[in-house]
């Protein structure tokens, strides 16, 4: 559900359209050199995609245990998938669009703990390992060495409608002057019958 930054969410933002990201001078160079058919041509028309910036994307998201230990999120948008990690994994892998995900519920009060699910609590999710990519698609870029911490929270109204708050801290000295803030809303639907993923595209 899109409640704020429609002109950067819901359509591809024009080059040099990067208001209200604090781009140091290198992230504005680089946002200044956008240029999506030569992202085509070198087959990195997902950059627009990667985790530090999918959960911002107009889309739906089904939420699953892969495993005990592993809970997956899928994108409709980009055809991308998530892996969050309750416990570190068996061994690093090349980065990648969405990275290496720790996860660990915090509990109300301030315990946490490993797997299960929390009541009353959020769940907490450090992503690293990223390939570059952007933070919108015209462009705004982020870093190999960005780090991204994002804030879950699922919350049931007296309707009885079920959403999921999802607070993303974006980091990355490279090309930020400081930390990058959203917060994103999903609305749960009763089934999957709508669920159309799209591949990336550039622009």
């Amino acid at each position: 559900v899109v409640t704020e930054d429609w002109r950067w969410r819901m359509r591809t933002p024009p080059k040099g359209d990067y208001a209200s990201v604090p781009l140091n001078d290198a992230g504005t160079k680089a946002a200044d050199a956008w240029d999506p058919p030569k992202d085509t041509a070198a087959g990195e028309q997902c950059r627009g995609y990667g985790a530090a910036a999918n959960m911002r994307v107009p889309a739906r998201i089904p939420i699953s245990w892969e495993n005990d230990t592993t809970l997956k999120i899928e994108t409709e948008a980009g055809t991308q998938t998530r892996l969050l990690n309750f416990g570190a994994p068996a061994q690093r892998s090349e980065p990648s669009w969405q990275g290496t995900s720790i996860a660990n519920w915090q509990m109300a009060g301030g315990g946490r703990r490993g797997g299960g699910a929390a009541r009353g609590g959020s769940l907490r999710v450090v992503t690293t390992n990223l390939r570059p990519g952007y933070l919108r698609k015209n462009g705004v870029p982020y870093s190999g060495n960005t780090r991204l911490t994002e804030y879950i929270n699922r919350t049931t109204e007296p309707n009885g409608d079920g959403w999921l708050l999802i607070t993303t801290v974006v980091e990355d000295p490279q090309n930020l002057t400081s930390r990058f803030v959203t917060s994103s809303h999903f609305k749960k639907v009763p089934d999957g019958s709508a669920w159309s993923p799209t591949p990336c595209s550039a622009s």
